[in-house]
């Protein structure tokens, strides 16, 4: 067992010493020093192996143990491009992750810093501040700021933002408005998760019998579909199933 251990430190060490050299982030440091074992093969399949072999499988590796080791590490980098260009595609990075971190208020910033100039109606930009205002709890300015997106880019065509137009006239009990919506979204939008909530919605409007023809095809077509689709909508299809039981 001594010299297993003597060797265990050698390799903690040049690990290091790889992570100083070669300039990685420093958080690998501790990694590799507090976690023996676990956190030399977490740096050796996150950061030296996608070296080696530059592969698909060893890239996915190396980002899922990356925002392990470094679950900020994505949100500086968008920070960083956006205070590098400043352009649409980064502000967009930087707004999806604060959103996704619940910081609806900097996402909005981010967003709203972009809408100047030829970029006043950017789409997306406009679409991302819907988004926050929505996770605010803001539905009256987060419909407005879609119905202005629609009105300055007739020619965007977004199933995400429709299925938030949709929920916001749902969030603010204007049904008919909802329903309309719903219905004409669910039978194309590329996910379980409109025509659940169409069928949510027509439950809540008392219209049972509809509702679970609406949620029945769902799941049976889900039973038709790959096994990929069923793992990614499972949440939604959860939600159906149980309000089918």
């Amino acid at each position: 067992m001594f010299p297993v251990s003597i060797l265990l430190l050698l390799i903690q060490a040049a690990l290091i010493v790889h992570v100083i050299k070669t300039g990685r982030n420093q958080l690998w440091i501790w990694a590799v020093f507090l976690l023996p074992g676990i956190g030399a093969l977490a740096y050796v399949v996150a950061e030296i192996l996608p070296e080696l072999f530059a592969g698909r499988t060893a890239h996915r590796a190396k980002a899922g143990l990356g925002r392990l080791i470094d679950p900020n590490r994505e949100l500086r980098r968008a920070s960083a491009e956006v205070e590098i260009s400043g352009n649409v595609d980064a502000r967009r990075r930087l707004g999806e992750e604060l959103y996704e971190r619940n910081q609806f208020d900097a996402a909005l910033e981010v967003y709203r810093g972009g809408l100047k100039g030829i970029f006043e109606h950017d789409p997306t930009l406009l679409l991302g501040v819907a988004r926050a205002l929505f996770g605010k709890g803001d539905y009256a300015a987060a419909r407005s700021t879609l119905e202005l997106m629609a009105l300055h880019n007739p020619d965007f065509k977004s199933a995400d933002a429709k299925l938030l137009y949709a929920r916001t006239l749902d969030a603010q009990d204007a049904l008919d408005e909802a329903e309309r919506e719903y219905a004409a979204l669910a039978p194309v939008y590329p996910g379980a998760e409109a025509r659940l909530r169409y069928g949510l919605l027509l439950k809540r409007r008392g219209k049972l019998k509809e509702a679970q023809q609406v949620l029945k095809e769902l799941l049976d077509g889900a039973r038709l579909g790959p096994a990929h689709y069923r793992k990614a909508q499972a949440q939604w299809l959860d939600r159906a199933r149980r309000e089918l039981s």
